[in-house]
Order: C-alpha cells, then structure tokens, then sequence
C-alpha cells in the first residue's frame, strides 16, 4: 500500500509499504478514506522526537471495515467508522474507569495517512455510522478520531464550570476544538490565547468571547483585566511546551484547575506556585473511546462542526505538502482525502 513515511527530519515520503494483515482475532483492518496531519506529528518531523528511519507516520483516520478478525462481532466490511488514535478493549478496568487511553490492551493507529490502517482492538475502539456520511460531515468525523476528544479532554480535566471562565492556550486544532468543548460546556467566558488571525476567526466561530494576542506577562495581565483582576476558573493548556504551561499556571485563578493535553517537550513544572495558589494539574493523553458516543451525537445532529480546523485539503501524493504548510504555519491542519 501507499503510506506516508518519515526518513529524518524533514524528509516526508510517500511509499509503498507491506498492507496491514490481521495477526489477532481482536484486529481489523480500514481502508482509509480520509487521514490528517497532527500537531503532535510536527515534533519527530522537526526532529524533536526519535526517528526510526522509514517507518510509517500518522494515527488519525476514518474508514470502510476491509476485514475483521475472529473476536470482532459488532463490525463486518462495509461500515463506515471512525477510528480512535489510541486502541482500548473497553472492558479492563482501566477503561471501565474512563481511562480507555491506558487501557491493559492499548494499540494505536499507525498509518493513519496511508491508504490501509490496522485497528488492534476493533470490537472496543471502533465506533460505526448507520450509513456512509456525507462528503461534508467527513472533515468532523475525522475530527473525532483525535483532536476533537483531545480538546474535550482537556476541558473535563480542567472542570469547565457552567458559567464560568476558562482560558485555552493554544491556537491549533486541538486549542480550537478546546474552546468549542468549553463553549459547549456553558462557560460564559471563553478567553483564547491568540496570535494568528485565521486562528481567531475559527475561535471566535467555535464560541471564544475573548481573545488574547499578547504573550508571557503582558498576556497574562492581559487575562487578569479581563477577569477583574481574578483569573480563569479553569485553564486549559494545548501546547506542550514550558512556555505555555507557565502562562497556564499564570492565569489560574486560586483553588482551579490545568486541563492539560499538550504533549509535554521540556515542561518543567511550577511546583511553588502551584502550592501557594492551590492549583491543580491533570490531564495526559486523551481517551478518546470514552467520549466518542457523545461528540458523534454532537457531530451528526448538527450542533458541533470540528471539522472547521482542516483549512487545507490534500491527496495523499501531496502529504509532505502538507507537513511544509503546517510547519511554516500556513495551515491549522491539514485533512488527506485517500479517495482523490
């Protein structure tokens, strides 16, 4: 099959690659219709996370079923699904607890931007669609196969109050999708932390009421005025970096909440800080099988569009395209259309 493979930084390829087979009765294999790009791909392509040369790259799709394996009961070829990055069983104790992305059995998808993508724990972690989307609902689904779960997750941890302020940092896909989530959730201040103006546009879009283009101190008195001088009541960080996790702490108002979901390069934590205003951190990696059951009602009645944060659409033979443009900042994220 045709996947997308990295080689050493920067060197993005389109290659052809063995198919997925199924080598246990819990896997099932999707032909993928449409993968994207995420953030947190950018890391090894800058080189800042390990690269094993050749090795296939990206976990985000939705797909047909191709084939199923002997345990996989509720799916058959033919079914539209939307596939988790990180692969549960549903069933351990782990995700009975919600904690499906630490499940006992966890997989993940990786060939999410290639033409066949392998699903290890099929009956727990695929969610179906009573019937094949339409073309224009096909950018939200994709949404929930990550970054939408992602910035939901970050706005449970961080305990979006109804009626309350919360403060996102962090302006790509998974930020935005936060801001939706806090939105959804009835805050009645949504404050996003914002440089970039096709950014601002789809947050303002998604429901911030606010929006901070300021960095650092300045940024952060930026909020404190907003807030009376108070601070968030929850915040959520969706970054990664020690930067944004110290504006996160900054503008936390005492006694609430970090949701955080950025995956952590070099973040050193503000323990004293967070001692002496009573701030709390949770958050990791997002377990993405819990919440899908409601964001997929979300997504298809209408009420949520996620897929508002693809504002660039390639084939797949342009991927690295695509990696230039979410490098260089010229693009949110960028969607793969495996059917073009």
């Amino acid at each position: 099959m045709r996947a997308t493979t990295i080689h050493a930084p920067r060197d993005i390829r389109v290659s052809e690659v063995p198919d997925p087979t199924i080598t246990a009765p819990t896997d099932a294999i999707i032909k993928v219709t449409a993968g994207c790009i995420c953030g947190s791909d950018l890391w090894p392509y800058r080189g800042e996370n390990p690269i094993t040369e050749g090795a296939t790259i990206g976990h985000e799709c939705v797909g047909v079923v191709e084939e199923v394996g002997s345990e996989v009961r509720s799916f058959k070829p033919g079914d539209f699904v939307v596939v988790p990055f990180c692969h549960s069983d549903n069933i351990c104790a782990h995700c009975q607890h919600g904690a499906h992305s630490v499940c006992t059995n966890l997989g993940m998808t990786v060939s999410g931007q290639a033409e066949y993508a392998l699903a290890t724990q099929a009956e727990g972690s695929l969610v179906k669609l009573d019937e094949m989307p339409d073309a224009s609902m096909v950018p939200s689904l994709l949404a929930l196969s990550d970054v939408m779960p992602t910035g939901w997750h970050a706005a449970v941890c961080a305990g979006v109050p109804e009626g309350g302020t919360v403060v996102v940092v962090g302006d790509g896909a998974v930020g935005l999708c936060g801001v939706l989530a806090a939105s959804v959730m009835g805050a009645e201040k949504v404050i996003v932390m914002s440089r970039h103006e096709p950014r601002q546009k789809i947050a303002t879009a998604f429901g911030a009421t606010h929006v901070v283009a300021a960095r650092g101190k300045e940024g952060a008195a930026a909020v404190k005025e907003i807030t009376g001088g108070v601070g968030a009541d929850a915040v959520l960080e969706c970054v990664g970096t020690d930067d944004a996790m110290g504006t996160a702490f900054a503008v936390a108002r005492p006694g609430s909440m970090v949701g955080f979901v950025g995956v952590p390069h070099g973040v050193q934590l503000p323990v004293q800080k967070m001692f002496q205003k009573n701030v709390g951190l949770r958050g990791g990696m997002a377990p993405v099988r819990r919440y899908l059951p409601e964001l997929l009602d979300l997504v298809t009645s209408g009420t949520i569009e996620p897929g508002l944060v693809f504002d660039s659409t390639l084939p797949l033979d342009q991927v690295a395209d695509g990696y230039r443009a979410m490098d260089e900042r010229r693009a949110i994220k960028v969607m793969l259309d495996l059917q073009a």
